[in-house]
């Protein structure tokens, strides 16, 4: 791991609207973005279970991003090899007989890119919008965590600017319409019940309602070229129903003191890496003579 690569630092710009909770809005239009690229949408198709377990893989998501940047400097190193582990054994050649690799740099590249856009996209969208000065800020701490990551300098473009011009071009020439995508679309309007719990006759007009306001989400924040390649329509009335949802969080988040708005990420981070501590010191009263983890590699070029 690049010896220069840091951890968000409490109070910076990452630290104070990454974890905002109305981020998460934006959560199934992001997988739609990255399941599109063909290496995420092969290893999402062939080695998860993302379609039986919906709500299982959301908060397991969440948990690492929190970790990557709440936890600190140790918590962000610690998640990144659990993440490098994670991905080493997904691999396998796709239903076009292309090969592919979770730990692809491009594509690794491409999902990192997705949440980098996806939070100045929300605070846009659902809030008020990042001012230049900090979305300078905002990159370039991000651009730390993609080096945390194991991405290389050459793979992360070098300011804002140059990051724009990468994304776009990207939904242009590299997504696709595969299945991965319609799964994910179909899971989004379709809920599934968080809970097996939860009676079907209390989930169902929740459950329905929800599936409707996701969906309007997840097609409104596409781009532009991706509605289009998908066959996705976009009417005025939709626009319309998308703002007035759109007003509706601004002015609910309005009254919530910032620090709460990002306490979520924070509380999530601490119990992970508390988890994570446990685990350790059982396993080293279980083997004491085990060697510790060795730190993550950058991704090979």
């Amino acid at each position: 791991m690049p010896v220069e690569a840091q951890a968000p630092r409490r109070g910076s710009v990452v630290w104070r609207y990454f974890g905002d909770a109305r981020n998460m809005l934006l959560g199934p239009p992001l997988l739609v973005l990255q399941v599109a690229h063909p290496v995420v949408g092969a290893g999402v198709l062939q080695h998860s279970n993302y379609k039986q377990e919906p709500w299982q893989r959301l908060i397991r998501t969440y948990l690492s991003l929190s970790t990557m940047i709440y936890g600190g400097q140790r918590g962000a190193e610690r998640e990144t090899a659990r993440l490098r582990r994670l991905h080493e054994t997904i691999k396998g050649v796709d239903d076009q007989g292309r090969r592919y690799h979770a730990l692809n740099p491009e594509a690794y590249l491409w999902v990192h890119a997705t949440l980098v856009q996806g939070g100045v996209d929300a605070h846009r969208v659902f809030g008020r919008p990042l001012t230049d000065a900090q979305i300078t800020e905002y990159y370039a701490d991000m651009r730390q965590v993609g080096l945390l990551l194991g991405l290389r300098e050459h793979h992360l473009p070098a300011d804002w600017a140059s990051f724009r011009a990468y994304y776009d071009e990207r939904v242009l020439n590299r997504l696709e319409n595969n299945q991965a995508v319609w799964d994910v679309i179909d899971s989004v309007r379709n809920l599934k019940k968080p809970l097996p719990v939860i009676p079907d006759l209390l989930w169902r007009p929740f459950g329905s309602a929800a599936g409707r306001l996701a969906h309007l989400v997840t097609v409104g924040a596409l781009p532009d070229v991706m509605r289009d390649r998908l066959g996705l329509t976009w009417s005025s009335d939709q626009e319309r129903r998308l703002r007035r949802f759109a007003r509706l969080v601004r002015i609910t988040m309005s009254l919530v003191i910032p620090p709460l708005r990002i306490a979520g990420g924070i509380t999530a981070a601490r119990i992970t890496m508390a988890l994570a501590d446990r685990r350790e010191r059982q396993a080293r009263k279980n083997q004491p003579n085990r060697p510790g983890p060795s730190p993550a590699n950058a991704l090979t070029d």
